[in-house]
């Protein structure tokens, strides 16, 4: 392992909002932090201003678009690679992986950098997202990761392969956590709506995979078999998708739960929110490679009932095998919530998926692979 200071570059498409953005700050942060030099490539967003105090930096270019244009950044990233003596180029979207496999792949193999990309999704498979395997190393962020690497590119070799799950810290979301007074005062002041009624959540930006529909089935099977539950929808609209929004809102609404059903669009209190719920919810009706909100929720002893498939299904089966429910399940997804409503199942509170380990894990393989290049340099 090398003890000396790396230069690591994230290549992703912009640094708006989401979990991949999230945790390239993150790596970022901690790499500042052993002394190394973290930059990042992207076309930019709100989350640039974190990134900059936490000690790292920004190259602002478009490499996520998704147009023939964007490769004339290929020289042009080859060329910054080579003059700012990169170490380690780590790809964590496909439009910027390609970019950055094309400029990796025209370098002299003896000092170009260490190509890793990391496998956030569980894409279609095909010769587009092929590039997410192309890394000489490919992190797989969950066990679902990994099976989908293996079984969509047998051409993968498994020693190229590293499980590193997504992790949370547990003093940002520590278990038994209880909102502070004022805010409870400011958010009853805002839904009185909730008073009193059994709370149940479902986060996620509103787009058609998170399985509102299900959501909004559930909370009418509930209030009809009797049981005062209010739901939350919780998460911003998609501006490219406001029909789909619309779309469930008039759901709600013939389903006559104008009263028992609150949207409050994005909310910088998620971890207040997921502790005011009695139990948080994990529909989505395609597998997610990893399910941060389910940790999250889960880390504070918050129950979470889900569709068990994809990373959702190992968070559940690790801290909370009671909230597990065969996916699109209805009927078996009402029954599951009820009855932890009634008789509540506690949450496992021995984590395994910390942030603090899945950052030593990372620095760790960029120190190894930083190593390996310069022995074979």
């Amino acid at each position: 392992m090398t003890a000396r200071k790396l230069t690591v570059v994230q290549v992703l498409p912009a640094l708006q909002s989401g979990g991949v953005e999230r945790g390239t700050l993150e790596v970022g942060k901690h790499l500042v932090e052993h002394g190394h030099r973290s930059i990042v490539i992207s076309s930019g967003g709100r989350m640039v201003a974190q990134l900059l105090a936490e000690g790292s930096e920004h190259v602002s270019w478009d490499i996520g678009r998704k147009s023939l244009w964007t490769l004339r950044l290929i020289p042009r990233l080859r060329r910054y690679l080579r003059e700012n003596r990169v170490d380690i180029l780590h790809a964590r979207s496909r439009m910027p992986a390609w970019i950055g496999y094309l400029a990796w792949k025209g370098m002299d193999p003896q000092t170009r950098p260490r190509f890793i990309t990391t496998v956030h999704g569980l894409y279609s498979v095909n010769a587009y997202s092929a590039v997410m395997v192309k890394g000489e190393k490919v992190i797989a962020v969950s066990e679902a990761a990994r099976d989908y690497i293996v079984r969509g590119y047998p051409e993968a070799e498994r020693g190229r392969i590293e499980l590193i799950p997504r992790g949370v810290d547990p003093s940002e979301f520590p278990y038994g956590f209880r909102p502070a007074a004022q805010w409870l005062k400011a958010w009853q002041a805002e839904y009185p709506q909730l008073a009193g009624k059994r709370i149940l959540s479902l986060p996620g930006r509103i787009t058609r995979l998170k399985g509102h529909h299900d959501f909004i089935e559930l909370i009418a099977k509930l209030r009809a078999q009797g049981l005062n539950v209010h739901g939350l929808i919780v998460g911003g609209e998609d501006p490219n998708r406001r029909g789909y929004a619309a779309e469930i809102r008039q759901a709600a609404h013939a389903r006559g739960l104008d009263d028992a059903l609150t949207f409050t669009g994005a909310r910088g209190d998620i971890r207040e929110i997921y502790a005011i719920s009695d139990i948080v919810l994990s529909l989505s009706t395609k597998p997610e490679s990893f399910g941060r909100t389910v940790l999250e929720a889960l880390c504070l002893g918050v129950p979470v009932v889900g569709y068990s498939h994809g990373g959702v299904s190992e968070i559940l089966r690790t801290l909370y095998p009671a909230g597990m429910v065969e996916p699109e399940n209805r009927a078996r997804l009402a029954a599951t919530v009820e009855r932890l409503l009634e008789t509540p199942v506690r949450v496992n509170p021995d984590n395994p998926y910390t942030l603090a380990n899945m950052l030593d894990r990372t620095l760790a393989l960029y120190e190894q692979t930083a190593s390996s290049l310069k022995l074979a340099g």
